[in-house]
């Protein structure tokens, strides 16, 4: 009976890539304390009574039903705009929270200098069968590009001293490797930025509903009112005070797109670079074991 070759699913060990274990608390937590925080800042900050010509004395603690806010006093007026504000305001925290996140996460995965630079280190250490050398130089990038070269790197090493499979076999495990260690990375890289996207969204929409809201409020106030001088003053007021929420709205929309673009633009840079490294690794040891 003719021998089998033995394939590489059968003799190759099982991946070396470890799951990378992280918390989900900051994507439940940081909108809850974000929208408590816009309404204390709403309701203590914006709705001071020193502000006002005339607070309101009942002491309600949820909504007080404060009026005239004093000339020039735009924190005042922005408190009129009513209750959809403290929900802006908690989207607006919501996007610089995450943005920090990502930042912070982000710069991490970038590693230590440029990834251009280290692939080229790299192909230059494989290229005279340095394996080690190229391992080094993964510890000292210490980013996501750098961690999926090192789990390529490490069964690239065991497979030069492997002689049961064939070389296309052998190039067969090492993508296996490169493909693993990418989906535990590119998780960690796109992580939260659903929360950027939906406010781009949302945050126009929730806005308007601010507006039509005030505007409702303002034409039944001048039906109330009668006509007259007074009357148009206060349809011009409240006019003003909902214009607020698509002021405050359209500001949040804007930098929430804006942050989201710049967190895509270099996690694409940081997916190219992975890509490359597996191409490399593959590359590297189909023409230097044939």
């Amino acid at each position: 009976m003719a021998e089998t070759k033995p394939t590489a699913t059968a003799s190759v060990k099982a991946t070396s890539v470890q799951t990378k274990k992280s918390s989900n608390a900051i994507s439940w937590l940081a909108p809850i304390i974000c929208l408590i925080a816009g309404y204390l800042i709403w309701r203590y900050i914006f709705g001071n009574a020193d502000g006002f010509d005339k607070p309101d004395k009942t002491g309600a603690w949820f909504w007080p039903k404060h009026q005239n806010p004093k000339p020039g006093n735009a924190i005042a007026g922005i408190y009129m705009g009513g209750i959809i504000i403290p929900i802006l305001l908690g989207m607006f925290l919501m996007v610089v929270t995450f943005s920090i996140e990502r930042l912070l996460t982000i710069s991490k995965a970038l590693g230590s200098g440029s990834i251009g630079d280290f692939i080229r280190k790299v192909q230059y250490h494989l290229a005279n069968r340095n394996v080690d050398a190229a391992i080094a130089e993964c510890d000292k990038q210490r980013g996501s590009v750098a961690n999926v070269m090192r789990a390529g790197l490490r069964r690239y090493k065991e497979m030069t001293t492997n002689s049961e499979l064939s070389t296309d076999q052998k190039v067969l495990a090492i993508q296996k490797e490169v493909e693993e260690a990418t989906a535990l990375e590119l998780p960690m890289l796109q992580k939260n930025l659903v929360f950027l996207s939906t406010i781009t969204s949302v945050g126009t929409l929730v806005a308007l509903l601010g507006t039509v809201m005030g505007m409702i409020r303002s034409f039944g106030a001048l039906g109330d009112a009668g006509g007259g001088a007074s009357a148009a003053n206060n349809l011009a007021v409240g006019i003003s005070e909902a214009l607020y929420n698509t002021a405050l709205g359209i500001g949040t929309s804007a930098f929430a797109l804006i942050m989201y673009n710049v967190f895509t633009t270099k996690i694409d840079s940081i997916t190219y670079g992975i890509d490359e490294s597996g191409f490399t690794l593959t590359q590297s040891f189909g023409s230097l074991y044939k």
